[in-house]
């Protein structure tokens, strides 16, 4: 009697390579080699959480490159695991690049074990060798291919070091012939198990295992493949394995695959001596020192100030705005004053002129607030971000950080998709699915949509408060993180949910790599150009009509009572605010553009930074969190942080005036 549901008609096959291995390997790396797209590279673990598709060729074969998030193992245990482990099982004619971190070889031998058992080929590329050959770590090549029986090769993929043996190698990826046995009872089920099973991708050996494991993430596979019969077929047979055992399936086999690693680690890998602690190791263990982290984060705190506000968002700003671009009406600056000059020549029709140089002109103001404003500052912001990532301080900052998340219900992960939100709060959004439970996504979205600004807004905000006496910035940065602070211990009480612990990776310091700080920087300036530039001119378009037809005007009228009276701030910020929820960086260039024509006053600047800050997050990361939790939670949240915004910007205003501070 058959227990396997009928297929359907097969999909046509196609040549795939999937890239798999622990976080923080560089997996990313290597895809951008293989492919020639760039991927973020951080030495962050977790960085790669959405699947990555590229296309390679070598030989005159074409391959399709799957680059997988990070796991520890093939036995899913969070959901970037279950998405790994279900590519392998839909992923027809494929051959696995497993990217390894050669100082860590019994986490990198515990995937190798289940990649030999699935019976899929595999090369095995061992990453990171000028870091293991740091720690006195020397590996037999040679003899660790052999014992695996596929071809093991060392790299240093951020210096493309080896790199090229991969795509050569892919041609000749063979089935590995390790193989090992467990315990004879475990072994027996296995081979009844197998009686049970469909031809699939991966061995039917590894799903019988993984099913012995206890997996429930592949109960729905059962039930798509299986009959009701057999599946209680093996339900049984997974019953009478586990009286055996006093302890769960999952550990006994977890314990037998250590050891066999163990077996192999003694075989082929030496350690000379231990290595010398030099200045990094030591300045490494001092950025995460309870104690002496702070004042080193206050300290990066502080260049970042002075480098992405005082320069980019002041010398810079001015150069591009008063020299370069400048002002058509006033007649400063070159490019704006020579369009309004040719308009006037071949288009005498004053709506045209205003709709490209005008008040809200789609140049005067879309163009010049994109190029002139925001992009100096989103540089130079990337290139100092770009520095923090390849140093390796990123996870340091995440230990620093781990008693302060532990008020708000997280731990030092949720740094991640926190810091993350410097760069782009949808993406960020996105990458909370890396936290182990539903409270701590919801705790960590609600917290990126209240008060983590994108880079570009950040380094506007740092532009204006540079302005400011030099407290200001830290009055700004104590009332934001307070407010995420004070709102997410609230929301740990309220919202239902445990929270996890708090495991993490931490790569070495390291001095930075100019080249890969540099490919970075101008990888995510293309980035900003391609997707924020349209939606400038977007939203300056929407601005022009509605102030044509006196839509706008009608909008100041009803906004003025909460401006002057909440935030004695005057009407035509509204503008801003409105184009902060298009864009959150074009919003905080109509406020710079504003200080700088004399509209605000030092103290109306404040405020309106830490109110715009704490404003609706922007039409794109709403989005995402429809997507990620729904339309009634995404407008909850909404609502929430836009009148918490208003009334922390009305108090900060209340406190200003009656303590009589002037900034």
């Amino acid at each position: 009697m058959s227990f396997i549901k009928q297929k359907k008609k097969s999909e046509e096959q196609i040549k795939n390579i999937i890239l798999i291995g622990n976080p923080n390997v560089g997996k990313s790396v290597i895809f951008g080699i293989l492919t020639g797209q760039y991927v973020v590279v951080s030495n962050y673990p977790g960085t790669t959480v959405e699947i990555s598709r590229g296309n390679a060729g070598f030989h005159g074969n074409k391959y399709q490159v799957i680059d997988t998030p990070g796991i520890a193992n093939l036995l899913p245990m969070s959901t970037d695991e279950v998405v790994t482990r279900d590519i392998l099982f839909e992923e027809k004619d494929s051959v696995i690049i497993q990217v390894a971190d050669s100082k860590n070889l019994a986490r990198t031998l515990l995937i190798t074990l289940q990649l030999a058992e699935m019976k899929i080929p595999f090369i095995l590329v061992m990453n990171m060798m000028d870091e293991a050959r740091e720690r006195r770590i020397n590996i037999d090549f040679k003899k660790l291919s052999k014992m695996l029986g596929t071809q093991v090769f060392p790299t240093v993929a951020i210096s493309r070091t080896g790199t090229d043996k991969i795509l050569p190698a892919i041609e000749k990826a063979d089935v590995s012939t390790y193989e090992f046995k467990y315990d004879p009872f475990i072994e027996d089920a296995v081979k009844k198990i197998e009686g049970y099973l469909p031809d699939f991708p991966i061995s039917k050996r590894s799903v019988a295992i993984m099913l012995l494991s206890e997996d429930m993430s592949l109960n729905k596979w059962l039930d798509e493949k299986l009959t009701p019969q057999g599946r209680e077929e093996i339900q049984g047979i997974i019953r009478d394995t586990r009286k055996r055992y006093p302890d769960p399936l999952e550990i006994v086999i977890n314990k037998e695959r250590l050891q066999n690693t163990d077996r192999l680690i003694k075989e082929v890998a030496v350690i000379e001596k231990a290595p010398r602690k030099g200045f990094m190791y030591n300045a490494g263990r001092i950025c995460m020192h309870p104690v002496w982290g702070v004042p080193i984060l206050i300290a990066v705190l502080t260049l970042m100030y002075f480098f992405v506000g005082k320069f980019a968002a002041g010398t810079v700003v001015d150069f591009f705005m008063g020299t370069v671009f400048g002002n058509a009406v006033e007649g400063t600056g070159i490019i704006n004053p020579f369009i309004a000059r040719v308009l006037e020549s071949i288009i005498p029709i004053k709506f045209v002129q205003d709709l490209l140089v005008g008040e809200y002109g789609l140049i005067s103001v879309g163009i010049t607030y994109a190029i002139a404003i925001v992009l100096p500052i989103v540089a130079a912001f990337f290139f100092f971000f770009g520095i923090l990532e390849d140093s390796g301080y990123l996870p340091r900052l995440a230990i620093i950080a781990n008693r302060v998340c532990k008020w708000a219900g997280l731990n030092g992960k949720a740094v991640l998709p926190l810091i993350l939100g410097l760069g782009c709060g949808a993406m960020a959004t996105i990458s909370a699915r890396i936290l182990d439970s539903p409270k701590e996504r919801m705790l960590v979205i609600l917290l990126l949509a209240l008060g983590v600004p994108c880079s570009a807004q950040l380094g506007l905000i740092m532009g204006m408060l540079a302005g400011l006496k030099s407290y200001a910035f830290f009055i700004w940065l104590f009332i934001v993180l307070g407010s995420m602070i004070l709102v997410g211990f609230i929301a740990n009480k309220l919202i239902p949910g445990e929270t996890s612990d708090f495991i993490l990776e931490i790569p070495p310091l390291r001095f930075p790599s100019l080249k890969n700080i540099a490919v970075k920087t101008l990888a995510r300036i293309e980035w900003y150009l391609r997707e924020a530039v349209p939606i400038f001119l977007l939203a300056t378009l929407f601005l022009f009509f509605i102030d044509k037809v006196g839509i706008l005007q009608i909008i100041r009228d009803m906004a003025a009572p909460v401006m002057a009276k909440i935030l004695s701030l005057p009407p035509e910020v509204t503008d801003s605010f409105m184009m902060g929820f298009l864009r959150r960086d074009y919003g905080a260039a109509g406020l710079l553009e504003m200080a700088r024509k004399g509209m605000l006053s030092n103290n109306q600047i404040l405020v309106s930074m830490v109110t715009i800050t704490l404003f609706l997050p922007c039409v794109a990361q709403m989005f995402v969190i429809i997507k990620e939790k729904g339309l009634k939670t995404a407008v909850a949240v909404a609502a929430f942080v836009f009148t918490f915004a208003f009334i922390v910007g009305g108090l900060l205003n209340f406190a200003l005036n009656a303590l009589g501070v002037v900034l």
